[in-house]
């Protein structure tokens, strides 16, 4: 059992003092997590730190590929929102590059 932290990790270093284990450690291009040191807080927390303090949705999965802090959690935006604008701002995108090459 261990957490896994991903490229959308930003290195803001929140998590890295809060792990009871030492799990988390710098790396290139952002932290890591040591399988075998970490425990998912398990006994020690009730819920994995570096999840709790984490600024960034998706950026540490569980043992089975899943977000502890799937896309929403933390801003509040429903995925169907977020979809809506960023479709929105794809559009605007797509436009303006259509005027500027017209």
């Amino acid at each position: 059992m261990a957490l896994e932290i991903i490229e959308s990790c930003v290195n803001c270093y929140a998590c890295e003092p809060l792990c009871p284990n030492q799990a988390i450690y710098q790396a290139s291009p952002h932290f890591l997590i040591d399988a075998d040191k970490c425990t998912e807080c398990i006994g020690d927390f009730l819920d994995a730190q570096c999840a709790s303090i984490c600024p960034i949705e998706g950026a540490i999965l569980t043992e089975l590929g899943e977000p502890i802090n799937p896309p929403g959690s933390l801003t509040g935006i429903s995925l169907e929102l977020l979809a809506k604008y960023q479709a929105a701002v794809e559009a605007t995108y797509q436009a303006a590059l259509a005027a500027k090459s017209a």
